[in-house]
């Protein structure tokens, strides 16, 4: 069962000892850690079983929630900051 991390699902993948030497090697030659080198492959084979214009749909729709999960972090630090600013001048009065 998927848990919830932040927008994205958390999976747990329990590998067998010797297949998870071989992920743990491939994503080193790689530079990788084996989570991500995974995760690439997870989306690789979406991308090569699915209709293009699904799995593109899909990635659209990732890209959007990410662009929009950095404009919140923006501005809820641009307001952060004018707070504090704020904050700052009435105390100096």
């Amino acid at each position: 069962m998927a848990t919830q991390h932040g927008r994205k699902k958390y999976l747990q993948l329990l590998l067998d000892p010797s297949r998870n030497e071989l992920v743990n090697k491939l994503a080193a030659e790689k530079n990788m850690r084996s989570t991500a080198w995974i995760r690439d492959v997870v989306y690789a084979a979406l991308e090569r079983e699915l209709p293009a214009s699904i799995y593109r749909e899909a990635e659209a729709a990732d890209a959007a929630l990410w662009r929009q999960s950095v404009r919140n972090r923006v501005e809820g630090r641009a307001k952060s900051r004018k707070e504090a600013e704020e904050a700052s001048k009435s105390s100096d009065e």
